[in-house]
């Protein structure tokens, strides 16, 4: 293999050529950049489905991230492999110089680029990483003892107080396109070789804009179009969130902002706190005697509670990998504290269906739901779903498409009376936490 030097940059969360800090600074790093993805069988290997749509997404994602660096006259080093052993094979292969790529906050991510970097130092190669996936990170919105928010609201504060255009600046590597490593094609990685096949998913395009201004008046209401399905592409980074926030500062409505916000205390509160990907971020909770019962949880998993907006969300989410935003919040309630069930199955069972999974909010929300992690709802408040199926679906449209059999005798009675299981999670909270 060719032993000119250059630079790798590591495509992971960041799967686009344009507006990419770490890319951005790999090609200024005066060495041809040489880009590389790693289909990494740590993941892999782990995912139930081997029609897994996010495989799907990354695999059409790098095809395209590919071409565009054929006509650049290069091409994407693809390896399928668990990451120390393609770092070894591809420093073998090619004089590498340095390594460039951007943060990941998670805990598996932080370990795995902690080792990296001890073996790139030991053959004397730089191991560059920089902050792309967030606006601000870790110490630049804390508090004034340098502690971090706990409580989203002073979060926020804080985070707008610090934000500056600075922030928001395109990073144009589009500049420096010439600075790519120039090579033939390189060899293609198969979706059967990896043991997955094509998904039928229909993955939503890039497309904002028409919801930010009446973001606050639709977003509740699951029968329309209300929110943007932006976060598939926020949490595989074929968007950049500079883009996505400049735009949204543009709107007095400032609600579609708040919840990239939301997106990034959640990202840093797993970074701060990593034991809370799978305990709870206040200990006292994790006291809670769960009743865990599996035939309740399988009719929670296939929509078959007997509670329509639990079971269209559920089915909803089964059938295209999303789920209305309100209405995860109303599920989530009922698995947790209407059947008593860990909030860790749920969550679980979302990491294997959500297209849009990401690690940091998807337990921020369920230890919301749960009462036990960061800024949190009280134990004692408990979504009612008739009541929030009244709400915001008073015309049944989303129960009329999900559930067609409501109101006939193919329907179930609800799994558990709402009075009774409100008293009983009441009882088994006060319990674990002494009150």
């Amino acid at each position: 293999m060719d032993k000119k030097p250059l630079t790798i940059f590591w495509f992971r969360r960041d799967l686009r050529l344009h507006d990419n800090a770490g890319l951005y600074r790999a090609l200024k790093s005066g060495n041809t950049v040489l880009c590389l993805f790693i289909f990494d069988k740590e993941i892999l290997d782990h995912l139930e489905d081997r029609d897994d749509a996010r495989v799907t997404f990354i695999y059409n994602q790098i095809e395209a991230i590919d071409k565009e660096l054929q006509n650049h006259g290069s091409s994407l080093l693809l390896k399928y492999d668990k990451p120390a052993n393609a770092w070894k094979e591809i420093i073998n292969d090619y004089d590498v110089a340095a390594v460039y790529t951007n943060h990941d906050y998670e805990p598996y991510a932080k370990k795995r680029d902690a080792e990296l970097g001890s073996f790139l130092a030991q053959h004397q190669i730089e191991f560059k990483t920089f902050k792309d996936q967030v606006i601000l990170e870790g110490q630049e919105v804390v508090k004034d003892d340098k502690t971090p928010y706990t409580v989203f609201t002073p979060y926020k504060k804080r985070w707008l107080n610090n934000l500056t255009s600075f922030h928001l600046k395109a990073y144009p590597t589009e500049k420096y396109f010439t600075n790519f490593y120039k090579t033939q094609p390189l060899k293609d990685i198969t979706l059967q070789q990896m043991g997955f096949i094509e998904s039928e998913a229909v993955f939503p395009p890039i497309e904002y804009k028409s919801v930010i201004e009446d973001y606050a008046k639709k977003r509740d209401f699951p029968a329309i179009k209300g929110t943007s399905h932006v976060a598939l592409h926020l949490r595989f980074g074929t968007v950049s969130i500079r883009q996505l926030v400049t735009e949204a500062t543009q709107y007095p409505e400032r609600t579609w902002l708040s919840e990239l916000i939301w997106r990034e205390f959640y990202m840093m509160s797993l970074d701060f706190f990593p034991q809370t990907i799978d305990s709870a971020y206040r200990p006292e909770y994790d006291r809670i005697a769960w009743r865990n019962n599996q035939k309740e949880f399988e009719a929670w998993c296939h929509g078959k509670t007997g509670y329509p907006l639990v079971d269209a969300g559920m089915r909803e989410l089964n059938a295209t990998g999303f789920m209305h935003n309100r209405v995860r919040m109303v599920v989530a309630s009922l698995l947790v504290k209407h059947l008593l069930i860990d909030w860790r199955w749920g969550e679980h069972y979302f990491a294997r269906k959500l297209l849009d999974y990401d690690a940091s909010a998807n337990v921020g929300n369920w230890q919301w739901v749960a009462g036990s992690g960061t800024d949190t709802m009280p134990y004692f408040r408990i979504f009612n779903p008739d009541s929030q199926l009244t709400k915001f679906d008073p015309k049944m449209e989303y129960i009329k498409k999900w559930v067609p059999e409501y109101g006939t005798s193919q329907y179930p009675e609800p799994i558990v009376d709402n009075t009774e299981a409100r008293a009983r999670c009441l009882k088994a909270y006060k319990q674990a936490l002494g009150r």
